[in-house]
């Protein structure tokens, strides 16, 4: 039997500043650019989650859509949507949210949710030309 995926697609809006505290102002600002406004800036994130694995047979499902858009919900879209990543995300207390990190904290929260059957990978869209691809 061959393997099958699916693709959830969500969207949030977060503010972020990106600095490396051990770094000196003037280096995370030559190295950031505008991304280490110290007021920090905003995205419009699009977010794709493939779930990939075999289909069950019984139902026809490779997993229920709901079950996991209700996941990225509780696990993402809740703590992510309209916060500050730095300061309001505990995730981020003391993790840079770029792109990248934003990416392995979702498929870290989404692989503890999700049966470990399945593979997981994580797309995010921090602007239409900025892409991250995260396969675990």
């Amino acid at each position: 039997m061959n393997k099958t995926s699916v693709i959830r697609k969500e969207h949030f809006n977060s503010a972020h500043r990106l600095n490396n505290p051990n770094w000196t102002k003037e280096k995370n600002l030559s190295f950031y650019g505008k991304c280490n406004n110290p007021n920090f800036h905003g995205h419009n994130y699009d977010l794709e989650v493939t779930v990939t694995g075999y289909t069950d047979e019984e139902s026809g499902y490779l997993i229920d859509m709901k079950v996991l858009s209700d996941t990225i919900k509780s696990e993402i879209l809740d703590r992510y949507d309209h916060k500050n990543l730095n300061l309001d995300v505990d995730d981020f207390k003391a993790l840079n949210p770029t792109a990248e990190n934003i990416s392995k904290v979702i498929y870290n929260r989404l692989r503890n949710k999700l049966d470990s059957k399945f593979e997981l990978k994580i797309k995010l869209y921090e602007t239409e030309r900025n892409i991250v691809v995260y396969p675990g």
